[in-house]
């Protein structure tokens, strides 16, 4: 099977509540825009020269076998705090791919971003690439009941 190389990404995030951890998790793919898809976790390497593109226009067949890169967490300590980043590390030469990396923890957002943009800085060091610059998203929620976060670089194709 010949699979496309995607040339385009679009980095979402979602949180929710929900009856199961499941269902929690279910709904913060829904608030991301790739609930009704089928993830296909993949390690985190960005094509080369791979546009990003905004949420409003990613358009991802429903159903379809959709690339990405995630970090999720869920808790069902009400109080709780749960947080997830993914950062994005793009080199200054076009030709080589990029890096992404995911962190989530029951932790302050800021923390769990800083940590996932330190390793964006590690991938580029020890793959001796330049970085040109990083590009996060994170999301935290404070748990009600049964709460999942979700954030993820999405790889597509024009």
């Amino acid at each position: 099977m010949m699979v496309k190389t995607p040339n385009m990404y679009c980095l979402v995030k979602g949180a929710s509540e929900g009856r199961t951890r499941l269902n929690a998790f279910d709904k913060a793919l829904l608030e991301a825009g790739v609930g009704d898809t089928n993830l296909m976790r993949m390690s985190s390497i960005l094509p080369p020269a791979a546009e990003q593109i905004q949420v409003s226009d990613l358009v991802l067949p429903k159903g379809g076998l959709i690339p990405l890169a995630y970090a999720a967490i869920d808790s069902t300590t009400p109080g709780g705090m749960i947080s997830a980043a993914i950062a994005v590390g793009i080199p200054e030469d076009d030709n080589e791919p990029g890096v992404i990396m995911e962190f989530e923890d029951h932790a302050p957002l800021k923390t769990v971003e800083d940590i996932v943009r330190q390793m964006v800085v590690d991938g580029f060091e020890y793959r001796n690439r330049k970085l040109k610059e990083i590009k996060s998203i994170g999301i935290e929620h404070n748990v009600v009941q049964c709460a999942s976060v979700f954030a993820a670089a999405v790889l597509w194709y024009k």
